[in-house]
């Protein structure tokens, strides 16, 4: 598995192909040669391709292994991976079902009231609610070991606490050299080259 590594590696980088199974493997290999940081990245990387129960349940093992935050063992946790799972296929019902109403209304737009044009407003609303109450977060990994988490976007700023590597944080925003964090229900700021975007 470990020579099979760089074949993973470069098909997913130069050929941009990648799979959750493959990407499960090379947090396998890199697990086994004791780069844990890494792991929790292709974990991460296979996760948000591909939302499973079982794929989280080892990120909450290795983090717990190593002490890290940003892993929840909840049950808030397991029902946003079971919605994580299906929102693309909820979504694309959802999108389905708002052009066909919308195109059934403006076919008929003599002969339907207000009611009919209100209810499809409505619809267009809980369908904008699903989007962003819903959505995969943004999150992002500690690359580096001790990484300086800061109060503000500036070196000068208060220091909050310094993050280990594979540390994981939800990703608010960016300003400058800077990402905008959750860090314990408060804004944090750590230095781009510090955090590791899964995308």
């Amino acid at each position: 598995m470990e020579q099979a590594y760089p074949l993973y590696r470069r098909t997913r980088h130069q050929e941009g192909l990648q799979s959750a199974r493959q990407l499960l493997r090379m947090a396998y290999v890199q697990e086994g040669l004791g780069h844990y940081p890494a792991a929790l990245y292709y974990l991460s990387l296979a996760q948000a391709w591909q939302p499973r129960h079982a794929t989280w349940a080892k990120m909450v093992e290795l983090a717990q292994e190593h002490r890290l935050t940003g892993y929840p063992n909840t049950w808030r946790q397991n029902l946003a991976i079971t919605v994580q799972r299906y929102y693309y296929r909820l979504l694309q019902g959802l999108l389905v079902l708002a052009v066909a109403g919308g195109t059934l209304l403006l076919v008929r737009r003599r002969t339907a009231d207000r009611a009919w044009w209100a209810t499809y407003a409505i619809y267009l609303v809980v369908v904008g609610l699903y989007l962003n109450l819903f959505g995969p977060a943004r999150v992002g990994l500690v690359a580096r070991p001790r990484a300086p988490l800061m109060a503000g976007p500036s070196a000068g700023a208060a220091w909050l606490t310094t993050a280990a590597a594979g540390d994981r944080f939800e990703v608010r925003g960016r300003q400058d050299i800077w990402y905008r964090v959750q860090w314990q229900g408060r804004d944090a700021y750590i230095r781009r080259p510090d955090l590791l975007l899964v995308e």
